[in-house]
């Protein structure tokens, strides 16, 4: 009984397959497209950087709008890659639909850090720790990185530091700038307070972090957010204030 049970799932299978073979890819070489779809998806899209018209617009300039095409004239690779030619973008699928159209869905990179180092570098790294660039349409709301930055402490050290910033409600709000000094050490600057932070070397980051927002909920709530100029977290187990 069991074997019957495995060969009749296997034929079931097997069923759908060519079903769907024929349903999804076996379209008349003569039908023609009747529109041309573009969805964006995910939260990395920001209109401030990427728009559905810009889409359109880059298909249209490379003569590969599909609507009103054969779809044996339709090449949906070269779709994707005139899409893809828009840094802002991290991913294009396009395909046919059942209803007779193209459909591509886009999804948008996520900026988490801006840099602009001290040689002139200027550029974003993405939620997946790549370098991006920047945007004419606009710039994104994000903490700073300032200073003696080359590529790769950017996209290694500073993109784990600015990842926790922007999974952590409180601190995300809270730093402003992030500033590399030569010798590596970081200095931030806070949105709220007038005072710096001096961190230290950026390993180890979070259980400094933990101690300053102790030391801000027992310490600054009480005798308030200016009366600090400086705010030292390199020294072990300690939060060290210099008063103005």
């Amino acid at each position: 009984m069991k074997k019957v049970l495995v060969i009749i799932g296997i034929c079931l299978i097997a069923g759908y397959l060519i079903f769907a073979a024929f349903y999804f890819q076996g379209k008349p070489k003569g039908e023609m497209c009747i529109d041309f779809k573009v969805e964006m998806k995910g939260k990395g899209i920001d209109t401030t950087f990427v728009m559905i018209d810009d889409i359109r617009k880059v298909v249209d300039a490379k003569g590969l709008n599909p609507k009103g095409k054969l779809f044996s004239e339709i090449d949906t690779d070269a779709i994707e890659a005139a899409i893809l030619e828009n840094h802002m973008i991290k991913e294009a699928n396009v395909f046919i639909t059942n209803d007779g159209s193209v459909k591509v869905q886009v999804e948008g990179r996520v900026p988490v850090l801006r840099i602009i180092s001290n040689k002139g570098e200027n550029y974003y790294i993405d939620i997946d720790g790549l370098d991006m660039p920047l945007s004419k349409r606009g710039a994104a709301y994000l903490p700073v990185a300032t200073g003696a930055i080359n590529k790769e402490f950017a996209t290694r050290d500073l993109y784990k530091f600015a990842l926790f910033l922007h999974n952590n409600e409180f601190w995300n709000a809270q730093i402003e700038q992030i500033v590399v000094l030569p010798n590596k050490d970081i200095k931030l600057i806070p949105r709220v307070g007038d005072h710096e932070i001096i961190l230290g070397d950026i390993t180890g980051f979070e259980e400094r972090l933990d101690k300053l927002f102790t030391f801000y909920q027992n310490g600054l709530n009480e005798t308030g957010w200016n009366k600090y100029s400086v705010i030292n977290l390199k020294f072990d187990k300690q939060v060290v204030g210099t008063k103005r």
